[in-house]
């Protein structure tokens, strides 16, 4: 039987983390939100850990002990159905914050993290994360927003989860990850592999690979060297095959 992969919650890769660097913390949207004293109290709790492809942030069932950020990588955020086979909400690129409905409630992972390639995940406590809400007005704000702006992704990944036609599904997931809000590191273009975005939409990587160029030839991405560079968005959130 293959062993479960530690938590961050875990003493294995709590070990292996670090104070994050400057460049790190400009990444990092909502700081710009808090006063001294919050600011100081987080720098002094926020971690930073480097996770390796195939191993798992945060699993199904495990307490939760820190709210998340991605600085840089690719994670997946999936389940499993009563059958026993994966279902991904979606992925999390460069820039993300996520699983503050769980922290907020202070109950078990409903859903796993896993990182589809090397990645640096920042967290800060649990406890930290709520004397912010109770203390700063800036705070409340971000995460408000960010409940209601991943309340509509989620409602989209099950649109995304009823298409038939591949183009559309990748259109659609493409689309989900080019999210200002959510993921404001990703800028306009997202650093995937064919391969990645497989996973992510339940495609192989030759089909993702035919979605592109058809999505490409009506102009609304552009396939790059290492990643998709969008031209259209709002066109690709729309996409309909045949249209």
């Amino acid at each position: 039987m293959t062993p479960t992969p530690p938590s961050p919650g875990s003493a294995a890769l709590a070990s292996r983390s670090r104070a994050a660097t400057s460049e790190e913390l400009a990444g990092i949207p909502w700081l710009g939100c808090l006063d001294d004293v919050e600011r100081e109290r987080v720098l002094a709790d926020l971690r930073v850990v480097q996770v390796e492809a195939g191993e798992y942030v945060c699993r199904i069932g495990r307490p939760v002990s820190y709210w998340f950020g991605l600085i840089d990588g690719l994670l997946k955020m999936s389940n499993d159905s009563a059958l026993g086979m994966p279902i991904t909400f979606t992925g999390v690129p460069p820039g993300g914050w996520f699983g503050e409905g769980t922290v907020l409630k202070r109950e078990p992972y409903r859903y796993n993290i896993e990182a589809l390639r090397r990645s640096h995940v920042a967290g800060i406590g649990a406890d930290s994360f709520h004397w912010l809400l109770g203390r700063s007005i800036g705070f409340n704000r971000f995460v408000m927003l960010q409940l209601n702006e991943r309340l509509g992704q989620f409602i989209g990944a099950r649109e995304i989860d009823r298409l038939i036609d591949p183009d559309e599904r990748v259109a659609r997931s493409l689309a989900s990850l080019f999210h200002p809000t959510l993921y404001p590191g990703v800028g306009e273009v997202l650093h995937i592999t064919q391969q990645e975005l497989g996973y992510l939409v339940g495609l192989s990587r030759q089909r993702v690979n035919e979605a592109l160029r058809a999505l490409q030839a009506r102009g609304l991405i552009r396939v790059e060297y290492g990643g998709v560079r969008v031209l259209a968005l709002e066109a690709l959130r729309g996409f309909r095959a045949g249209s």
